[in-house]
């Protein structure tokens, strides 16, 4: 069975970037390597700062849109919930 995951990443400027995968572990490093071009690539997003699983992809894509939705304050507000510091949840996951 599949694990689907929504996530927000960040820059070093702040900008947040919302996304949905089923394989975490490459899409950030997809998104830190920048081999995936548009928006992360453009604004640098490289640090992944939360994460929620999920069992079915329709779920994932519904949580992924409503979070998509909110002002910026509401994302942080999520963020900080779970990662006050706002460390790097996969700063460990690749050599």
């Amino acid at each position: 069975m599949k694990t689907f995951y929504v996530y927000i990443m960040t820059s070093k400027t702040g900008t947040l970037y919302t996304g949905m995968t089923n394989n975490i572990k490459k899409r950030a490093y997809q998104h830190k390597n920048h081999l995936i071009k548009g928006f992360t690539d453009k604004y640098k997003v490289t640090k992944l700062l939360y994460l929620e699983t999920f069992r079915e992809p329709s779920s994932a894509i519904e949580r992924e849109k409503q979070i998509k939705a909110w002002r910026r304050a509401k994302k942080v507000a999520l963020i900080d919930t779970k990662n006050p510091k706002w460390e790097d949840l996969s700063k460990d996951w690749y050599d």
